[in-house]
């Protein structure tokens, strides 16, 4: 299953890395891909997330889930 978030806050690579890895943690997730410049973060997972549970992992990286 493919789902788009939006994150709000990310400004360099730095950024990038911090939500990759703090979402690639989740249960069940096998990829993520964030486009920097539009803030779309693109998550591959075995079936749907919990959104509360992705937005806390955005939190733990310092970005806000929108």
């Amino acid at each position: 299953m493919q789902t788009t978030y939006r994150v709000e806050g990310m400004t360099c690579q730095h950024c990038v890395a911090a939500v990759t890895e703090e979402v690639g943690a989740l249960t069940g997730v096998s990829s993520v891909n964030v486009d920097l410049a539009t803030g779309d973060v693109v998550v591959d997972s075995d079936g749907a997330l919990d959104r509360t549970a992705v937005a806390a992992a955005v939190d733990e990286a310092g970005y806000t889930l929108v």
